[in-house]
């Protein structure tokens, strides 16, 4: 499986963007999905993540109720919408794939990741 991250930029606080994920190679319908950020000189973050059925989203402290994470299995992609961005939102965004079909917030337990796309929030 390989993912090809899209829809970084730079956005004032308080504006919006919506990340996207897509995956190819197999279909990916039977995999947890999530997000992590890492921003300069820091550890790579849990973002978000959501499960093959898509009946719950998880997310990270500082994300919580601002993101919102999604996925279209017929698509192939999962999305992340950002909104009520902050300077500390700042960051290369990730999406990987869970080993165990779970989610976990250990960047470890994740692989195919693909190259990030940069956000950049500016105060």
């Amino acid at each position: 499986l390989a993912v090809v991250e899209s829809g970084g930029g730079l956005v004032q606080a308080g504006g919006s963007l919506r990340l996207s994920c897509a995956a190819s190679g197999r279909s990916f319908s039977g995999d947890a999905m999530a997000w992590f950020r890492q921003a300069p000189g820091k550890e790579r973050e849990f973002v978000a993540g959501i499960n093959w059925s898509m009946g719950y989203g998880y997310y990270g402290d500082s994300v919580q109720g601002r993101f919102t994470i999604s996925r279209d299995n017929a698509k192939n992609t999962v999305y992340l919408q950002m909104n009520s961005l902050k300077p500390e939102d700042t960051g290369v965004y990730y999406c990987a794939r869970s080993r165990s079909k779970l989610i976990n917030r250990s960047w470890q337990s994740y692989d195919s990741w693909g190259q990030g796309t940069q956000v950049t929030v500016s105060s």
